[in-house]
């Protein structure tokens, strides 16, 4: 067996992509990577891909894909490792230049985050065993939809809902409502507005499924940012409520609209990503609205120490 490793270019996304869906198709049953997805990730403004990037291949066959990123402030590198079940050298090897990247861009101590499914193709003994350990659990839930039954929500009292469309300050506004609504959250990153666009990939978004809550002698108090870019599922990305109206069901409310959205427009499933431990209650709310568990993952870090 020849193991050989080589940076990822643009031209590679379409195997790239076979792979993550190969790898979908044993953690969570079907393939659910987009291509744009992953053209999406080699196309990041802050990926150098000649330094952040690795392929690995046994025999000329891909077997392993990996990526690190950081923009998510001094001391913290992200990155995604996936690999095809029984290929540990290879993922080793790709776990190796990633730690060893994340070292030269923290320059002094630091974390190395992943997120991997909880039943995930790695090997989790090769991240016990560097010293890895899980910070934080997730849960992506799911809800079918049907026009009949996800009819447009009565709002709340005075609420009035408007969605961004072509209003540039109307997008300033969602974004300020995201980073007020998500500041007290695990791992939350407060990014200037274009920042903020750049991580979200939102020069791809249609922002008339993105929506603002406004009640009298309030102003504007929640969003509701959703994206229609998935072929297997409309996506909620965030919904915030503001902390001084919590509890009058606006969570709620924002969450049906979504539903009745996107069954209207013939859409069969929802999913949105939570944080077992939100203090905000977030994954009590969807429960109570019918999501279930699709699959779960786990938030590994490692601590970055300099190795002079």
């Amino acid at each position: 067996m020849t193991l050989t490793v080589r940076p990822a270019g643009p031209g590679d996304a379409a195997d790239i992509c076979a792979l993550l869906n190969a790898v979908d198709m044993i953690e969570i049953g079907r393939p659910e990577t987009d291509l744009g997805t992953v053209e999406s990730d080699l196309n990041a403004p802050d990926v150098d891909l000649a330094t952040d990037s690795w392929l690995a291949f046994e025999d000329g066959r891909l077997v392993a894909y990996a990526l690190v990123w950081a923009d998510s402030g001094p001391g913290r590198v992200d990155g995604d490792h996936y690999v095809l079940p029984g290929h540990r050298e290879a993922a080793a090897l790709l776990l190796d230049h990633m730690e060893a990247r994340a070292r030269e861009i923290t320059a002094g101590p630091g974390v190395l985050r992943l997120q991997l499914n909880v039943k995930p193709t790695l090997d989790l003994s090769l991240l016990t065993g560097r010293g890895y350990r899980t910070i934080r659990h997730y849960q992506v839930m799911t809800r079918s939809l049907t026009p009949a039954g996800d009819p447009p929500p009565a709002p709340p009292a005075g609420l009035t809902l408007r969605h961004c469309g072509d209003d540039e300050a109307d997008r300033h506004r969602a974004h300020a409502l995201v980073e007020e609504t998500f500041a007290a959250h695990f791992g939350h990153v407060d990014r200037p507005y274009e920042s903020w666009l750049d991580h979200i990939d939102g020069r791809k978004l249609d922002w008339s499924l993105v929506w603002i809550a406004s009640l009298p002698g309030h102003g504007d108090v929640g969003v509701l940012l959703t994206r229609d870019d998935r072929t297997s599922m409309g996506w909620v990305s965030h919904i915030g409520v503001r902390k001084d109206v919590r509890g009058l069901g606006l969570g709620g409310f924002l969450l049906r609209h979504g539903f009745a959205v996107y069954a209207a427009g013939g859409r069969d499933t929802m999913g949105l990503g939570v944080d077992t431990h939100n203090e905000t209650g977030a994954l009590a709310l969807y429960e109570a609205h019918g999501m279930g568990l699709h699959y779960a993952v786990d938030s590994w870090e490692l601590p970055l120490h300099s190795q002079e």
